[in-house]
């Protein structure tokens, strides 16, 4: 059952409602925020299950990976959230250099405002949940805009912000782009927003007038490199895993792989025999695979099929959206399954001779949100170095995002700013300058007309 747009009317109304509400101060207050917190956390332990066999009924995903990959994470970001806001909200004091004395100077850490959220479908609950918690830690108000193409989830979570949350502190719109053209017209204090570069690009357009800041966190093709010395066994496992996961429907899911050529076939031998480890009855009727979201993204998915030649896998169920893990070789890199990120279980196979043609090819394109690979530590550090990406692994996929003392963002064409943590807080936050100066001494060398000028030029 398709998602029922938010009237134009209501849109409004939300906004104005969470803008006075803004306005009246309330949102300041660290007590009230750790409290709203808390009330987070018992909300999320009460529709932990509605949420989860939403999670299911939209994307065959497990109660298992929809803990792991979903709740557990909102969980873990609500707790240190409660345990830190007090002190990432206190008032910080800086060194004062000798041509400001007396003077002393201070952070001060206060919210933005009123915000806009907006989520994908890949990980609904947690790209949407995950910033809220930012949001209340920093003391400000939050509109939710949750995706279409996972209906029942949306309406899971619109009924769970409801039930915790006063709409005029923290409210949800449903809608299709209509929605998003008619949400983007208003003005906001920070929007955030996880989605395509092209969803980016009108969302800055819309904003442009207003100067709104932005947090954004989109994708693009994460190369996955093996090297000729990597342990292809558990390259092959890793790999495997962090395609699979999902379905393949991450944002930093390894997008296409780009093999050693010496270690090309072994490599093959070594993922299927891995797949079949994770999965040993195949994938189509796996409790733990999740699906393709829609009709729609199969269509395009199947549509690479022809670019290559399939070296493993290329199954697939139009009935129940499922797309078996796949390695598509005799691929060029004008192709158009290497143009578009591919969002899916299909995984394009290159050969390298050198790994400076690694650096040059994938410095040749825009810039990743995620950079994996397998060899030598510091070779692979050296690539790292020779190349950009919102975040990286070095012998494994995926586990950046696991650890929250690491900034989660892009960069470029993957996106801008980061979250995750204090970081999270400090997304949703203006660090202002304070200066406290006392009325007495009146130091003289700053007023004109600049009698110690000589002095002062020493101690610049």
């Amino acid at each position: 059952m398709a998602i029922e747009n938010t009237s134009n009317e209501r849109i409004r109304e939300l906004v104005e409602k969470q803008r006075a509400f803004f306005a009246t101060g309330v949102t300041r207050n660290v007590d009230r925020r750790v409290a709203q917190l808390k009330a987070f956390a018992a909300g999320l332990k009460k529709w932990e299950k509605p949420l989860c066999d939403a999670l299911w009924a939209d994307l065959h995903k497990c109660y298992e990976e929809a803990y792991m990959t979903e709740i557990g994470l909102v969980y873990a970001e609500i707790r240190e959230a409660v345990r830190k806001t007090a002190r990432w909200a206190r008032r910080r004091s800086v060194p004062t250099p000798m041509t400001c004395l007396p003077s002393k100077g201070y952070i001060v850490r206060e919210p933005l405002g009123c915000t806009l959220i907006v989520s994908p479908w890949n990980y609904p609950v947690q790209l949407l949940l995950n910033p809220l918690v930012g949001a209340i830690s920093a003391g400000c108000t939050a509109l939710l805009k949750p995706s279409p193409y996972v209906p029942t989830v949306s309406r899971t979570l619109e009924a769970f912000v409801a039930d915790t949350f006063a709409e005029e502190f923290v409210g949800v719109v449903q809608g299709n782009r209509e929605v998003n053209a008619e949400l983007f017209r208003h003005r906001y204090d920070l929007v955030f927003l996880t989605g395509s570069p092209s969803l980016a690009r009108i969302l800055m357009e819309a904003q442009a007038p207003f100067l709104t800041p932005v947090v954004l966190e989109l994708g693009g093709k994460s190369p996955c490199i093996v090297d000729k010395e990597a342990d292809l066994k558990i390259a092959a496992r890793r790999i495997a895993w962090g395609k699979s996961l999902n379905g393949g429907q991450t944002c930093i899911a390894p997008d296409y792989l780009f093999l050693h050529e010496d270690i090309k076939d072994a490599f093959v031998q070594a993922f299927r025999q891995e797949l079949a480890g994770l999965y040993p009855d195949g994938t189509e009727q796996a409790h733990d695979y999740v699906h393709v979201v829609r009709d729609a993204a199969l269509e395009r998915l199947t549509g690479y099929l022809k670019d290559g030649e399939i070296l493993l896998g290329g199954r697939y169920n139009r009935e129940t959206r499922w797309m078996e893990t796949t390695l598509l070789g005799g691929i060029s890199p004008d192709s158009p399954v290497m143009q578009e990120e591919i969002f899916g279980p299909i995984f394009p196979v290159l050969t390298f001779r050198d790994r400076a043609e690694v650096a040059a090819f994938v410095n040749s394109r825009e810039k990743p949100l995620a950079f994996y690979y397998f060899g030598k530590p510091e070779a692979g550090w050296e690539l790292v170095g020779q190349t950009s990406s919102g975040g990286a692994c070095i012998n494994d996929t995926i586990m950046h995002i696991a650890n929250s003392h690491l900034p989660f963002g892009g960069v470029g064409n993957s996106g801008m700013g980061s979250y995750h943590s204090e970081r999270s807080f400090l997304a949703f936050s203006h660090e202002r300058a304070v200066v406290r100066t006392p009325v007495w001494p009146d130091l003289a060398f700053r007023y004109m007309p600049y009698k110690f000028f000589r002095l002062v030029k020493k101690l610049l």
